[in-house]
């Protein structure tokens, strides 16, 4: 079992969700009321079969793009999507 990759991806995939829109959604949702618990299940259920769509993407790409090309693509979108966000009026 490769422990380096489980816990890059575990701290880099944390920190990208920590204050993210999902976060925040779930963290009223369980401010509601009861069922906390509830909204704990479903929120969980909902990130690891996000992950799994994300983990079954790459591995399709992958085998289309090489791999080193992926970071980089991921990059420039990224950029140009805050650019885009900076730049877009507040319509």
């Amino acid at each position: 079992m490769d422990w380096k990759l489980f816990a890059t991806t575990f701290g880099l995939v944390f920190m990208a969700e920590l204050g993210d829109k999902t976060q925040l959604a779930t963290l009223v949702l369980a401010s509601e009321g009861e069922g906390k618990w509830m909204v704990f299940a479903g929120s969980a259920l909902a990130l690891v079969t996000t992950s799994a769509l994300a983990v079954l993407g790459g591995e399709l790409v992958s085998r289309v793009v090489p791999p080193g090309v992926l970071p980089k693509v991921a990059g420039v979108l990224f950029v140009l999507l805050g650019l885009w966000m900076i730049l877009a009026k507040g319509d």
